[in-house]
């Protein structure tokens, strides 16, 4: 690899932290790549009792190779954030590769950037894509031309060797999932709503149904500034 690949994880307060320091790490072992995490205008970021600071500003990166969205609590506030939303799609219009995370998704549709696209996103908020023109795939990673999506939170680790893939072939790929042994071998079959037991779908879902109006409304007024820009 001769030219060094420039990776960009658009943070912001309320992100799921994991949505991007799982993949972070991975993209870490990828000789070449130049990392930078960065918020709107370089503000520390909160995340789940962590505070991320010395973040680059979006607005201050000209360009970048890989673009990536993680997802969060806080994906609602920016999904209406109009500088934040710019920023994305002044990126996205010379990014190699399109990306995201678990609902960093809905925050890609909210920028206009997910019509007709398959894209991936976590179970309990996918059907939400669909009001932003994009087509919710089940999958734990999708890709679609450049853009390549991760379902929910940890399929960020597998979203990030898919994309390694493609930077750089299968053998590193393998090489940096062996380095990091990552052989994940769950204790509970529990990890989608197909599989697991239903008293724990149910406990899961009531523990997200305060958050899903907000959401739901906030894809909504998004869908409408689409619709009023087109």
């Amino acid at each position: 690899m001769t030219q060094t690949l420039n990776i960009v994880f658009a943070v912001y307060d309320d992100v799921t932290h994991l949505d991007f320091t799982g993949p972070h790490m991975f993209f870490a072992r990828l000789p070449g790549a130049r990392i930078q995490v960065a918020s709107l205008h370089g503000d520390p970021v909160h995340a789940d009792g962590l505070v991320f600071a010395e973040l680059a500003a979006l607005t201050d990166i000209p360009h970048c190779d890989v673009l990536c969205v993680p997802g969060g609590l806080g994906c609602v506030a920016v999904m209406e954030d109009p500088a934040y939303l710019s920023e994305l799609k002044r990126l996205a219009a010379s990014a190699r590769y399109l990306t995201s995370v678990c609902t960093g998704s809905l925050i890609l549709g909210a920028a206009g950037l997910l019509e007709g696209k398959r894209a991936a996103c976590h179970w309990a908020w996918r059907d939400m894509l669909g009001e932003l023109g994009a087509i919710a795939d089940p999958e734990r990673v999708v890709r679609d031309g450049n853009l390549i999506t991760g379902g929910g939170v940890t399929a960020g680790i597998d979203f990030a060797l898919t994309v390694i893939e493609e930077l750089a072939g299968a053998d590193v790929a393998q090489a940096i999932q062996l380095g990091l042994e990552y052989a994940p071998q769950p204790p509970f079959n529990a990890g989608r709503p197909e599989t697991a037991p239903a008293p724990i779908l149910d406990k899961v879902n009531d523990a997200m149904a305060a958050a899903m109006p907000a959401r739901w409304e906030a894809t909504r007024r998004a869908a409408r500034r689409l619709s009023q820009d087109n």
